[in-house]
């Protein structure tokens, strides 16, 4: 299945019904009277999130959505049926933004959540219901309610507990990999990973989602590379794990570089928790990466911690601290304390 994380479609709700002119004929009644009914309300546009979706690719081939139109009165008073409501499912994450992308319309980030985003005209009245005392025969009747209709752009954010960021080759892929039963990519040459990639990490009874996503390069911020776009993925994310390439030109100078992208991209980035591991350490003698591990850390201010992606060395004491920085899950803050108030994280 292809990725696709942004879209922009049309939606339209549905106007309403017109109502019925009509007149009471029938026989032995001497006075009938108007029985012209109600049109029906036309139907509602609404958005649905879908558990099972991890991609917008649907919106590339269907970008036009109508609901239909409510039903004219009838006379007996009859009122118009309704028009369906269209119902749109996204995945989980997906932000629904303005034309102009500068304003949030809504934010689903909860599975089964289901928004009337545009509402149907009501149907028009019948001219039973412009019956006075003085105008006993009213032939005017309502036309029905507009619809409401606009472009929107669709952008999906995935949901993830823990962001992979680094250069390209830093060994976000194989990272993932070795955690989770994902099938990222790898290779000898950049941008091997051009689609952000979802996996499960299980490690001492925790299960939390793990995003790896393009690697930055600098002047990501302006376009350069693939850009930083995909950062938008990891913006949920309540830690990032920075990963350095022990084995490049200059660690010390790449750390920078990403650090410096993510302040350009904003969102908070910059200020959600990172957990440094130089990694690649296999392939460097101990002397070697121990200096680089003091360079980082001088520069930083934060204890860099040392990983092997490709052997599996260091591993299970990142995942530790992965855990630790996502802190207790609701349910175990429900078992320790259960009359306490339900845990969420900020």
């Amino acid at each position: 299945m292809h990725f696709l994380d942004q879209a922009k479609i049309f939606i339209r709700s549905g106007t309403g019904g017109p109502g019925a002119v009509s007149f009471r004929r029938e026989k032995f009644i001497e006075y009938g009277g108007p029985d012209g009914g109600n049109g029906g309300k036309g139907g509602d546009i609404i958005f649905e999130v879908v558990p099972g979706l991890n991609t917008l690719i649907d919106f590339r081939y269907t970008q036009h959505f109508r609901a239909p139109r409510g039903k004219g009165g009838a006379g007996s008073n009859r009122t118009g049926a309704g028009g369906d409501d269209l119902v749109i499912r996204v995945p989980v994450g997906t932000q629904i933004l303005s034309e102009d992308k500068e304003e949030v319309l809504a934010d689903f980030v909860t599975p089964g959540e289901r928004r009337v985003f545009l509402r149907g005209g009501d149907g028009g009245r019948g001219n039973a219901t412009y019956k006075t005392s003085t105008n006993r025969a009213p032939r005017q009747h309502g036309s029905g309610w507009p619809s409401e209709e606009m472009w929107v752009w669709l952008r999906l954010k995935l949901l993830a507990d823990c962001g992979l960021v680094g250069l390209p080759n830093a060994g976000k892929s194989t990272f993932i990999n070795a955690v989770s039963n994902a099938k990222a990519k790898v290779a000898d040459y950049p941008f091997t990973t051009i689609r952000p990639q979802l996996g499960v990490a299980a490690h001492k009874g925790r299960e939390f989602v793990v995003a790896d996503i393009p690697g930055l390069i600098e002047g990501a911020a302006d376009g350069a590379g693939i850009g930083d776009r995909f950062l938008g993925h990891i913006e949920r994310c309540r830690v990032l794990l920075h990963l350095v390439d022990a084995t490049g030109d200059d660690p010390v100078d790449a750390f920078h570089i990403v650090c410096g992208e993510l302040d350009a991209y904003g969102a908070g980035l910059a200020d959600k928790p990172q957990i440094i591991a130089l990694n690649k350490v296999d392939a460097l003698d101990a002397k070697a990466v121990e200096k680089l591990r003091k360079k980082i850390a001088k520069v930083s201010g934060a204890e860099v911690m040392l990983l092997s992606g490709a052997t599996g060395a260091g591993l299970e004491p990142v995942l530790d601290r992965i855990i630790e920085a996502l802190g207790p899950t609701a349910a175990s803050v429900a078992a320790a304390a259960p009359d306490a108030e339900p845990w969420s994280p900020i």
